[in-house]
């Protein structure tokens, strides 16, 4: 097989592993209106929601922890064999989650066993992002590493929107209350299925020349070793992470609910318009890679951070009372292709931030600890401004983090010709 054929094998492989981890881990969100009852009898629909985000942000608190012990584990051992491990842990939580008995047949014990695997899959996702953004960048070439990462973000949205897929398919086969009843644990159990296949491929995928370069005296991978010698690097990229995973998890996640809580559609509409607007966002991943590879990242990474913040306050404003479906379709499209000026580029331009002896490391742990505090309890933020009737006030909360990633990106320098082979 040529070097260009093995290449090309390489991204596709661990792009399609890095959709089946996502969709394993979005059907959690996605699924949310439907099984919350059935973990938290409570009457009030928001207060179930909150219930159910809490047990989402411990699914993100989870992921310091896995991006420290499976970051150093790809550094030391390779970035295919955390790749495996990731999925694996993944496909576990899934079917925990997919088998788990409701809060009536068990008690307290249903979302405790919730909890569990929420953080099997935190800890899951944690090594995930690092291992994939690692992989992918070292087994692009230069000239088109920002077109061939971008992938990371098209596959972890085309997960998303596999989840958004399945749950359009129930909802035109199943009533709603089927759905609230069984139907939800359906999309749990193909994740975990899926899981058990992509584990396999992973682990037939070829390592990067970037890891089997290194010399067998390398410096180890560590935190220690992190901190000390590449402070400003994991300052600069939990930075960023705090804003651009906000505004990510605010403009996808959270913004199917938004349209049902507060904007007043039904499910279904609301699932029809982010699905809509996600393959928008999913398909305008690449072109940004190549505006990328063209002009370089920093500029770029500007674009989303000073433009974010002009559109979010008036867009949520505006969603909020559209009553329109082609509205709310063409008003959530607005942030979302500034995000993309971020997503298509974002774990590559932390790769290029590390050398090869601590780069998963360094990719994974300050992204997951700026994704922990600020992304994945961006919906409990938004449904607690909600639940005091203030719900503006995290529309400027949202703006708030996107300032704080562009103070980051101000900080950051232009890596669009940075060798991932070299150590130094």
């Amino acid at each position: 097989m040529s070097i260009n054929s093995q290449r090309l094998k390489s991204i596709v492989g661990g792009s399609a592993g890095n959709l089946v981890e996502w969709y394993d881990f979005y059907t959690y969100s996605v699924l949310t209106i439907y099984f919350a009852p059935s973990f938290f009898p409570k009457a009030d629909p928001t207060a179930q929601l909150l219930s159910a985000a809490a047990i989402f942000a411990v699914g993100f608190l989870m992921r310091p922890v896995g991006s420290w012990i499976m970051g150093v584990y790809g550094d030391r051992h390779g970035r295919k064999a955390g790749l495996a491990l990731s999925v694996a842990l993944m496909g576990g939580g899934s079917l925990i989650i997919a088998l788990c008995p409701t809060y009536a047949r068990a008690g307290v014990a249903a979302p405790v066993l919730l909890v569990l695997a929420r953080m099997m899959q935190g800890l899951s996702v944690g090594g995930e992002y690092g291992a994939s953004a690692t992989y992918l960048s070292e087994m692009a070439t230069r000239e088109r590493r920002g077109f061939w990462s971008s992938f990371q973000y098209v596959t972890l949205v085309g997960g998303q929107l596999s989840a958004l897929a399945v749950l359009l398919v129930l909802q035109g086969v199943l009533t709603e209350a089927q759905l609230e009843s069984w139907g939800w644990r359906i999309p749990f159990l193909i994740g975990s299925i899926l899981a058990i296949a992509v584990y396999v491929l992973r682990r037939g995928l070829a390592e990067t020349a970037a890891f089997e370069a290194q010399s067998m005296d390398r410096p180890k991978s560590s935190f220690s070793n992190l901190w000390h010698h590449h402070r400003r690097e994991f300052l600069i990229v939990a930075g960023i992470t705090a804003g651009g995973s906000a505004a990510f998890y605010a403009y996808t996640t959270y913004l199917q609910k938004f349209l049902v809580n507060t904007s007043g559609f039904s499910k279904q509409t609301a699932t029809e318009i982010m699905t809509a607007a996600l393959i928008v966002f999913m398909l305008l991943q690449p072109v940004w890679g190549l505006i990328a590879d063209r002009f370089g990242r920093r500029p770029q990474l500007l674009l989303f951070g000073i433009g974010g913040m002009v559109v979010s306050v008036p867009v949520f404003t505006a969603l909020g009372t559209a009553t329109s479906p082609i509205a709310a379709f063409g008003l959530t499209l607005i942030p979302l292709t500034l995000l993309g000026a971020y997503t298509s580029i974002s774990a590559l331009v932390k790769a290029e931030l590390f050398p090869p002896h601590i780069r998963t490391l360094g990719v994974a742990l300050p992204y997951a600890i700026g994704n922990a505090a600020f992304g994945g309890t961006a919906e409990y933020v938004a449904l607690w401004f909600k639940s005091v009737s203030t719900e503006s006030g995290f529309y400027w909360y949202i703006t708030a983090l996107i300032g704080v990633a562009t103070v980051a990106i101000g900080m950051l320098p232009e890596t669009r010709r940075t060798s991932l082979i070299v150590e130094d």
